[in-house]
């Protein structure tokens, strides 16, 4: 979505401490996994728990299927990190209290709403959760579900300097998309604009010299 902005390492951490009610956990950990590989909110919620979890554990590396990413021209694979290993684990922990066991094609992240099945939340009532959650933690700025992969491309990007990685890992088809996606690290401009303030953390003036 454009215009909308990343969320700091630290506002990462302040979200995810921040859900609550009966499906907090499937809803950190679809914030979690998306800010961790950097997936299309829709191919998130196309996910399915044989994606995530094969033989009796987490993926190392999550295989967006050609069948869910945008276009279907181009599967991709990126690598889970110690977050997103964690939020696999909870989220098949999650599963097997809700539904008793634990089946391949079951989506990843199903809707409270079973009158045709179990199927996942829609993108509309996942963007709702993430409006309600970022609301509660107090964050402001234009805050989408985009957000998530903004967030892993611009972190990703603060850690590698490798443009061409992250074109890859977000699955873009020319470096121009992503040039324009990283926009700006909100985080440098934070601190820079803290560097040129008269105004000290106490609240009084600068000692100019």
């Amino acid at each position: 979505m454009k215009g909308t902005r990343p969320l700091t390492a630290s506002e990462v951490a302040i979200v995810a401490d921040t859900f609550d009610g009966t499906y907090a956990t499937r809803n950190r950990c679809l914030f979690m996994i998306g800010v961790s590989t950097g997936g299309r909110i829709s191919e998130l919620l196309n996910l399915t728990i044989g994606d995530v979890y094969q033989n009796g554990r987490p993926v190392t590396d999550l295989h967006y299927r050609k069948s869910i990413v945008k276009g279907k021209e181009h599967a991709r694979s990126v690598p889970v990190n110690r977050d997103g290993t964690k939020a696999i684990t909870e989220i098949i922990a999650w599963h097997t209290q809700q539904y008793g066991c634990l089946d391949d094609k079951r989506p990843l992240f199903p809707s409270r709403n079973r009158v045709k099945g179990i199927v996942p939340i829609t993108r509309q009532q996942a963007h709702k959760i993430f409006k309600r959650v970022c609301q509660q933690a107090a964050l402001n700025g234009n805050l989408a579900t985009h957000s998530l992969r903004k967030s892993y491309a611009q972190r990703l990007y603060s850690q590698m300097n490798d443009i061409f990685s992250i074109k890859e890992m977000l699955g873009h088809q020319n470096i121009a998309t992503t040039q324009a996606y990283l926009g700006v690290d909100y985080e440098k401009v934070r601190a820079a604009s803290e560097a040129i303030s008269i105004t000290n953390g106490d609240g009084n003036e600068k000692e100019l010299e």
